[in-house]
C-alpha cells in the first residue's frame, strides 16, 4: 500500500498533506465524447432541443462541475482555480460532441481532477438534454489529455486520431 498516497499504513483512506509542497503553476486538459444519432446531432446543431441550447448549457455545467470537484471526489483538495476553459465541438464524421476542458491554477496540487470533472459533467449534461429524443446515447473517452506542473512532471497523451 505504500505506493498509494491516499492510504495510510493500515490501508485506511486519508487525504494527502500537501502543506509542505511549493506552489507551482499547474494546468490540465481533459476530454470526453458524447455519441448521438444523426437526428439528435441535427437537433443539437440547429438549436432545436426543447430544453435549450445543448452546447451552451453543457459548457456552463462543465465549468460548475470543475468548481465543485472537491465536493464530489472525496480525496481532492480544494484548489484556487484561476481559469477554466470548456470547448464543445460538433464532430459530424463521428456524430458526436467532442469536449475539451482546461483548468489552470497556481498551487500545491494539480488540477487533473477538475479538468476531468468538467469534461464528464459537460458530457452528462449533453446526455441529460438529449435523452428525451434518444435513449442510447454513449458517453466515452473521458481522459486526461495533458498536465503540467508538480513533482511528477508533465504529461501529454499521444492521441492517434
Amino acid at each position: 500500500m505504500k505506493d498509494f498516497t491516499h492510504f495510510d499504513e493500515q490501508g485506511r483512506a486519508r487525504m494527502v498533506d500537501v502543506g509542505e509542497k511549493m506552489p507551482t503553476r499547474r494546468t490540465a486538459e481533459a476530454g470526453a465524447r458524447v455519441y448521438v444519432n444523426r437526428e439528435t446531432f441535427a437537433l443539437i446543431r440547429s438549436g432545436g432541443m426543447k430544453k435549450g441550447d445543448v452546447l451552451t448549457v453543457a459548457q456552463v455545467a462543465g465549468i460548475m462541475g470543475a468548481k465543485r470537484t472537491p465536493d464530489l471526489i472525496p480525496m481532492c483538495h480544494p484548489v484556487q482555480v484561476e481559469g477554466i476553459d470548456l470547448k464543445l465541438r460538433l464532430d459530424e464524421g463521428r456524430c458526436c460532441v467532442d469536449i475539451r476542458a482546461s483548468v489552470r491554477c497556481g498551487g500545491r496540487t494539480g488540477v487533473e481532477m477538475e479538468a476531468l470533472t468538467a469534461a464528464a459533467t459537460a458530457a452528462l449534461t449533453v446526455y441529460d438534454m438529449c435523452k428525451a429524443i434518444q435513449r442510447d446515447i454513449v458517453i466515452s473517452d473521458i481522459r486526461l489529455l495533458e498536465k503540467t506542473g508538480g513533482v511528477h512532471g508533465d504529461f501529454r497523451r499521444e492521441e492517434t486520431e
